[in-house]
């Protein structure tokens, strides 16, 4: 478990607010924000995300419909689509795709953590702090 995984957990769980989240992307250097998004889309795909997650991620994230990772993200199959997301490459778009994997995270992780760790469970991101200490 890296500081940035907790970031990325805490982001998709809603215990730390989104301007946080982007605040804490755009200090990131070029090389980081790319594995920072190459991450996310594989918690993304470690959730099961799935591709009628689209709508309600792109709902939550606050994007268009029109946005480059919008568009991709209501195409299948959706591991491609997460890893095409991951690999765009201006900082606009990279700070569009990051708001929408954390959104994509957090609805697939929600339908996971229902469906299988609703009686507890022992992953270490479904039990993250609620007041932000490590």
């Amino acid at each position: 478990m890296t500081q940035r995984d907790i970031i990325l957990n805490e982001l998709a769980q809603g215990l730390r607010p989104m301007s946080q989240g982007v605040e804490w992307f755009d200090t990131l250097g070029p090389a980081e924000r790319a594995e920072a998004l190459l991450f996310l889309s594989h918690h993304c795909t470690q959730a099961r995300a799935v591709t009628e997650d689209g709508p309600e991620s792109i709902r939550r994230s606050g994007l268009r419909p029109t946005h480059t990772p919008a568009v991709l993200i209501t195409r299948s199959p959706i591991d491609q689509q997460l890893w095409k997301i991951a690999g765009l490459t201006s900082v606009d778009e990279q700070r569009k795709a990051f708001r929408l994997l954390v959104a994509v995270l957090a609805v697939a992780d929600e339908r996971r953590r229902a469906r299988f760790c609703s009686a507890g469970c022992g992953h270490w991101w479904h039990n993250l702090p609620v007041d932000g200490t490590p």
